[in-house]
């Protein structure tokens, strides 16, 4: 799932578009690269492989789950987020090589009950590039449903798309999930059932699963940001409602079988030209999107990241080169501090061949982090300087007095709403989804919003009722 553009993920892209990579991958090389890489991230552990002309190699190190001493390794099964997009983009693909699925026609015909909604209007391939106006924000606006049932992409399809179809990108969860329903529609079977008997069990993918609501203890467990620290986040929970979007559950060597599959030409379980197909732009509203993957330079590097509470991933494949690689972390980026980027860019860089260079703007994000956080305790101070020298605030007359006294509710007010309203939406999400994400930061956020407003309103009440007790 995009919850942010991460800076981190820019970097690795901006990387990608290297034209030479004369160096192979290099297991020792990432091997030394996570000795440091992965305490600095504070996160508990990581799993990798890589692909090269068929060929996997992959690695682990940490814990599953921090302070248990169960240890990831290759055959650990992760979140893997908003990958599943190329899953369920191959299912799909599978039913338009079987001549059940046509890419440009509505989703009306395979929903049939949805008709006369603006949003049965809206094609299949609109919906595979991200094209179907749909939004970040409705796709992002919940992130998961606490029953496990399908209300959400029900509300999907009764809202419809914020903006006209086929006029421009904007990436959103939506889109995937009205897909899972359709492959549903049409093969008659879930969409867990689906996905593992025609994709992951063909392609021997032991390790691997699709979120059905189930709890499953050997998966690594995701651990979220919280104030210089990594806590853990609902051990082996999975949830069904965005499982098209985010919920295939998946090993690094699992995955590596996928995208030596996506690479290898042949015919098998998609034809070679659907998996180039997935692999291109078909769609002039989205020059960098195939079907399920982000595209860089027409394709010569293809991949996708992956966000969920507690868990990062990214998967990225050179498609000429032969050579993949996917790197799983069991812990979310904080905002400046223990941010995962530098470890997973730094893994694919190494595992592909190019040079790594780390994502800027480490020291702002940490100084909005800090600000964030110090304000509460510098508002409580403003609060009982307030208090101490009320005689001071109960003086304040005339012009100059009033908007000394009215200004600070006005600026905390604002800061408020920023802090509330404004971040989320920059984030693309809801305040409820960015708290899943980045739970120390909300926190740290209402903390800030509410005492500012106490201050400005004390400040108000102790001036104004001192002077009415005076008279």
């Amino acid at each position: 799932m995009h919850l942010w553009k991460r800076a981190w993920t820019l970097a690795a892209l901006a990387l990608a578009v290297v034209a030479s990579l004369p160096a192979r991958a290099q297991v020792p090389e990432i091997e030394q690269f996570l000795e440091t890489a992965l305490p600095q991230s504070g996160a508990p552990g990581v799993a990798y492989a890589v692909v090269e002309q068929g060929a996997i190699r992959s690695g682990a190190r940490g814990e599953a789950l921090k302070g248990s001493g169960r240890e990831v390794t290759p055959d650990t099964p992760f979140l893997l987020g908003s990958i599943s997009k190329s899953f369920t983009a191959l299912g799909i693909m599978q039913l338009v090589e079987a001549g059940e699925v046509e890419l440009d026609a509505p989703a009306s015909r395979y929903l049939g009950e949805y008709s006369d909604r603006p949003s049965g209007a809206v094609t299949i391939r609109q919906l595979l590039t991200h094209t179907s106006g749909y939004s970040t924000n409705q796709g992002n606006r919940r992130h998961v449903d606490a029953e496990g049932d399908s209300s959400e992409v029900e509300r999907d399809l009764e809202e419809g798309p914020s903006f006209a179809p086929g006029t421009m990108f904007d990436y959103s969860n939506a889109n995937y999930r009205i897909l899972g329903r359709v492959i549903e529609a049409v093969s008659g079977s879930d969409y867990p059932t689906f996905i593992e008997t025609r994709i992951l069990q063909p392609l021997g993918m032991e390790s691997s699963f699709v979120s059905d609501g189930e709890t499953y203890p050997q998966m690594a467990v995701g651990h979220r940001p919280w104030f210089l620290t990594k806590r853990p986040w609902e051990p082996g929970r999975t949830h069904r409602v965005n499982a098209p979007a985010g919920g295939i559950v998946a090993s690094a060597n699992d995955v590596a079988l996928y995208l030596a599959m996506m690479m290898n030409g042949e015919d098998d379980i998609l034809s070679a030209e659907g998996k180039t197909a997935m692999m291109r732009a078909s769609s002039e509203a989205a020059p960098g999107y195939g079907f399920g993957w982000n595209l860089v330079n027409g394709g010569e590097t293809v991949y996708h990241t992956g966000t969920t509470p507690g868990v990062e991933t990214q998967a990225t494949l050179i498609p000429e080169e032969g050579i993949a690689a996917v790197v799983l972390v069991n812990a979310g980026s904080g905002m400046g501090f223990g941010e995962t980027g530098a470890l997973i860019g730094g893994v694919t860089a190494r595992a592909l061949g190019y040079e790594h260079q780390p994502a800027s703007g480490s020291l702002l994000r940490q100084s909005m982090m800090a600000l964030v956080v110090l304000s509460p305790v510098l508002f409580v101070i403003c609060i009982l300087w307030a208090w101490k020298h009320r005689e001071v605030l109960r003086a304040k007359s005339g012009v100059a007095g009033s908007f000394s006294l009215w200004f600070p509710l006005v600026m905390t007010l604002v800061l408020a709403w920023s802090l509330l309203w404004l971040v989320p939406y920059l984030f693309g999400t809801s305040f409820t989804t960015l708290h899943l994400y980045l739970p120390d930061m909300v926190i740290a956020m209402i903390a800030s919003s509410v005492t500012g407003v106490t201050w400005a309103v004390l400040r108000l009440a102790i001036a104004f009722g001192g002077k009415r007790g005076g008279a």
